[in-house]
């Protein structure tokens, strides 16, 4: 076999069930010049030897032991032993489409100002349909095919399915791989990345199949809890180019904006005021921090940056309709934030 372009990194934890057609489904892409490598996370049940049985059948995949020390250790313990130039992801319960690779890895050949890029995702369920968030969710993340797209949007949700990314290898070891903690570890990749200087996008077409179950760790794990995706944001929004340095104004005093804000507090930025709808808090002082309401906004600021952190649905647009109108500019003036 000639050497692999592209290493898939594809931790497996007892997913005797569906791990086969997972690694299938990369070794009959169109992309041939791949190697798979399958981390046996301490599984229980019959995963080992399905993953043993594969790599007899096809020498593009090689079985590592991981240790049930968890997925980041059994990334970071695949990407060890990467030497392509690309590294991809895949979990043991998903699927991809027969082109995801070979497209993910001309779009990088392109441009080489990309870290990495994601595809368009189509959700599955074997045992009800998918739910409504999920949907949207999957939605926004397909919307998000070009750079300055996913820059505007990266503070909003994790703006790539990370089980559907392709990433130069080089630049995830230079910034240290993924990072254990008690957070979400492909959000904080991504965010670190971009900090870094990469760009990174999805690729319109649907090429991965992307299975949404109940025992999901996004689900299951506290790591991936609202409160610390929250977290993971005011880390880089605090040391953004658009924020650091810069008196703030947060719109939003919901448990999203407030929490929003106490983590950027404990960052080191200034906020010196909110903005909120309702007419009761409206004029008070929250945590000693002045509410006003929007028609106090006039002009861009020269000096201050907004960060809008209302989480309930549609808003979003309504705040960028507000600002835009005011002549305030996305990126330069205001950032979107829920």
């Amino acid at each position: 076999m000639p050497p692999p372009v592209v290493t898939v990194l594809l931790p497996a934890r007892n997913a005797e069930r569906t791990v086969t057609r997972a690694v299938e489904s990369l070794l009959e892409g169109t992309l041939r010049e791949i190697r798979v490598l399958a981390v046996d996370d301490g599984s229980t049940d019959g995963t080992r030897a399905v993953l043993e049985g594969l790599a007899a059948r096809d020498t593009r995949v090689e079985v590592l032991e991981g240790g049930g020390r968890g997925l980041v250790a059994a990334l970071n313990l695949a990407l060890s032993h990467a030497t392509s130039p690309y590294v991809a992801r895949m979990d043991a319960d998903d699927e991809a489409l027969p082109r995801r690779l070979e497209a993910s890895l001309a779009a990088l050949e392109a441009d080489p100002s990309l870290g990495g890029v994601g595809t368009g995702v189509e959700l599955f369920r074997e045992d009800q349909p998918v739910s409504p968030s999920m949907r949207d969710y999957a939605a926004w993340l397909n919307g998000l095919t070009t750079p300055e797209r996913l820059h505007r949007e990266r503070f909003v949700e994790s703006p790539i399915c990370h089980p559907s990314v392709c990433l130069r290898r080089e630049a995830v070891v230079a910034a240290g791989g993924w990072e254990h903690g008690d957070f979400p570890e492909d959000y904080d990749l991504w965010l670190k990345l971009i900090h870094r200087g990469h760009r990174m996008h999805n690729l319109p077409e649907v090429l991965f199949r992307w299975r949404d179950s109940t025992e999901r760790l996004t689900r299951t794990d506290p790591r991936y809890a609202h409160k610390r995706f929250i977290w993971v944001k005011a880390r880089y929004l605090a040391r953004s180019r658009e924020v650091a340095g810069r008196p703030l104004t947060v719109w939003g005093t919901g448990p999203g904006g407030l929490i929003l804000t106490r983590f950027l507090l404990a960052e080191g930025a200034r906020v010196k005021r909110f903005i909120d709808v309702h007419p009761r808090k409206v004029g008070t002082l929250i945590h000693g921090i002045p509410v006003d309401a929007p028609e106090s906004l006039g002009a861009p600021p020269e000096d201050t940056h907004l960060i809008a952190a209302v989480g309930v649905r549609g808003i979003r647009d309504e705040i960028r309709a507000t600002l835009t109108a005011l002549g305030w500019l996305e990126g330069v003036h205001f950032t979107c934030a829920a």
